[in-house]
């Protein structure tokens, strides 16, 4: 590790001290690269324009039957998408709840455990005082009766 670290200082301790002519080379390299991309770039762009002038009347005549099919196209394609996630989902679900009953302790089973032991705290509580509830209300009736 520190013959890692020794190598790391050196290399960048190495590259402070460059003579000018690698400066040099490292700046005409970096510049021929991004030159040549850049030229890439505007050429991919000139393409682009160009065959979207020459599509274009084809997009239009064709768009009666394009527009409908791209649509179905995409609906299909986004049915069979979601269909195949909640197939997925589903498995995963299953899955899941069979290690759960079998007693094989599937992953997030003790914040099951914890958040059903919560709604059925909560459940008791509510139902106590839905009972007190009751219990002042036909007193008050009793005693308005009376």
């Amino acid at each position: 590790m520190a013959e890692h670290y020794q190598q790391s200082y050196q290399t960048q301790h190495h590259t402070q001290q460059q003579p000018p002519s690698h400066q040099v080379v490292k700046a005409a390299t970096a510049v021929t690269a991004g030159g040549s991309l850049l030229l890439l770039s505007c050429l991919i762009m000139a393409a682009t324009v160009i065959a979207l002038t020459i599509a274009t009347p084809l997009f239009v005549i064709f768009s009666p039957v394009l527009v409908p099919a791209v649509i179905t196209m995409a609906l299909l394609t986004t049915g069979f998408i979601a269909s195949g996630g909640f197939g997925v989902a589903a498995i995963t679900v299953l899955s899941w709840i069979y290690r759960f009953v079998t007693g094989k302790h599937p992953p997030g089973e003790d914040q099951f455990d914890y958040a059903r032991n919560k709604l059925a705290s909560k459940a008791r509580e509510m139902k106590d005082r839905v009972e007190q509830y009751g219990q002042q209300h036909t007193v008050t009736q009793q005693h308005q009766s009376s």
